[in-house]
């Protein structure tokens, strides 16, 4: 990343984004695998819009990438995202997601 004030912005922006509890955990558990809307609404006992507004925000900024699989469309982290390496930092400080990844594993059939 550059010292430009573009660069700055959009660290700012990503900053903002990450610093939603909810985008923040579902960042952390797509760095352990790839997820659909329906694991999602499984962990966060959210509406499908609410989960899908979060991941919608998170696509649009470049972090995530989406694939459809069959009739879901699965998440993952976008790994050339010119924030991917600010992500990894702030994912180091994070605690790994293991028991909503295991929640989901148990419970959704996607």
């Amino acid at each position: 990343m550059s010292n430009s004030p573009i660069e700055l912005e959009r660290a700012a922006n990503g900053l903002k984004l990450l610093g939603d509890k909810t985008r923040l955990t579902i960042i952390a558990m797509l760095k352990q695998r790839d997820c659909c809307v329906c694991e999602f609404q499984e962990v966060f006992e959210m509406s499908q819009p609410s989960i899908s507004q979060h991941l919608r925000k998170l696509k649009d900024a470049g972090i995530l990438m989406e694939e459809r699989k069959g009739q879901w469309v699965y998440y993952s982290l976008n790994s050339n995202c010119d924030l991917f390496g600010l992500i990894e930092d702030i994912l180091a400080h994070v605690p790994e997601q293991t028991e909503k990844i295991r929640q989901i594993e148990k419970c959704c059939g996607c």
